[in-house]
């Protein structure tokens, strides 16, 4: 009886412990919350600067949403990949608030950090490219991996040109700057094209008007200048130009192109002061059917873009000019049917364009009217 009553204990305790007793299974891992490796980085150079770019991570690598975040390391390296960030050049802080930041905007918040090459990695590898990736850690100083790398060129940039203007002529606006000799420019491989922007006052943005051949110009000598005319634009409004050196190297079989860095800009206006050309070859021919007399004048045609028509002018010998139209004429040719007989008229021309600025006046033409 004894012996039965253990056995049902036994059994009422290993039921209870089936029913009761947590399962232990397998330990799960640590949340490491290691932010997402970025694979948007973006390198742009300017002079001696690299700007990278890249998307703040928003999720985890076990996909949870990144809640905090350590500083994102920038690497660079002249290897044409990288496995990991050897050789950091600098860090890029997290946003103060990571939370209120996100909040602020619907967009990707981006992040961005400028590395300044040493002028001795560009003089040694001019044909060459450095490698850049960055690695975003958590707040305990530990990251997933390096983001997308990207190339950029190494080819050295040159200083800005000096002496760089911008006049008005009447044509448009010419626009010069001086040459002169650039250490290494004479004995270098690379090519140069000096480019020119302009910009209108009160307007955004800015468009490229000209590329131009400046090898020689970099390795010219001190007064030697160069110059683009401006034809594009249009009078009366005020101008921003700037200017700057491209270096242009051949590398893995294709044209590499790195800005250097901006002219001063120079603001103009571009004022039309500028008369048309002077009219030529003018005829004064005596016509009279009938009752009617009149005196035909013909000129060649100016070519000016912005012209309006003429003026025509008459006088007799001896006496004051004056004007015979009361609007611009439109074509070369003019009928004068005022004249009176046994008088000589005098006629001259002028030519006048839409902002109402006349040229001198051409050689006369005289008829006599029978």
């Amino acid at each position: 009886m004894k012996r039965l009553r253990e056995q049902l204990l036994l059994v009422v305790a290993a039921t209870g412990c089936i029913t009761g007793c947590a399962s232990i299974g397998a330990p799960r891992p640590p949340v490491l919350e290691l932010p997402k490796a970025p694979t948007d980085l973006h390198a742009a150079r300017k002079g001696d600067r690299v700007t990278l770019t890249w998307s703040i991570p928003t999720h985890t690598t076990d996909q949870q949403s990144v809640r905090y975040l350590g500083k994102t390391v920038v690497c660079r390296s002249l290897a044409a990949a990288m496995k990991q960030c050897e050789n950091p050049v600098g860090d890029a802080a997290p946003p103060a608030d990571l939370a209120a930041a996100r909040k602020s905007t619907s967009k990707k918040l981006n992040a961005s950090f400028v590395d300044t090459l040493p002028a001795a990695i560009e003089r040694e590898h001019p044909n060459g490219f450095a490698t850049y990736a960055v690695e975003v850690l958590n707040r305990a100083g530990r990251g997933a991996g390096i983001s997308n790398q990207v190339h950029m060129a190494l080819v050295p940039t040159l200083p800005p040109f000096g002496g760089f203007n911008a006049r008005t002529t009447s044509q448009g606006v010419l626009v010069s700057w001086e040459c002169g000799a650039t250490a290494g420019a004479e004995r270098s491989q690379t090519k140069y094209v000096f480019r020119i922007y302009r910009r209108e006052s009160g307007k955004t943005g800015e468009n490229r008007i000209a590329q131009v051949d400046s090898t020689r110009c970099a390795a010219g000598s001190a007064g030697d200048q160069q110059s683009f005319l401006d034809q594009s634009l249009e009078w009366e409004n005020t101008y921003f130009y700037r200017g700057t050196v491209v270096s242009v190297v051949e590398a893995a079989s294709k044209a590499v192109e790195v800005e250097g860095d901006d002219t001063p800009e120079v603001k103009i206006f571009a004022h039309d002061i500028f008369p048309p050309a002077v009219p030529t070859g003018l005829q004064a021919v005596f016509s009279g059917p009938s009752q009617q007399m009149f005196v035909d004048l013909i000129w060649t045609p100016v070519t000016d873009a912005d012209l309006e028509g003429y003026n025509v002018y008459r006088h007799e010998d001896g006496a004051a000019t004056t004007k015979l139209n009361a609007e611009p004429v439109k074509t070369p040719a003019f009928r004068d049917a005022q004249v009176v007989g046994g008088k000589r008229y005098f006629y001259s021309v002028s030519a006048v364009d839409v902002r109402g600025n006349e040229s001198a006046r051409s050689e006369e033409a005289s008829e006599r009217v029978p």
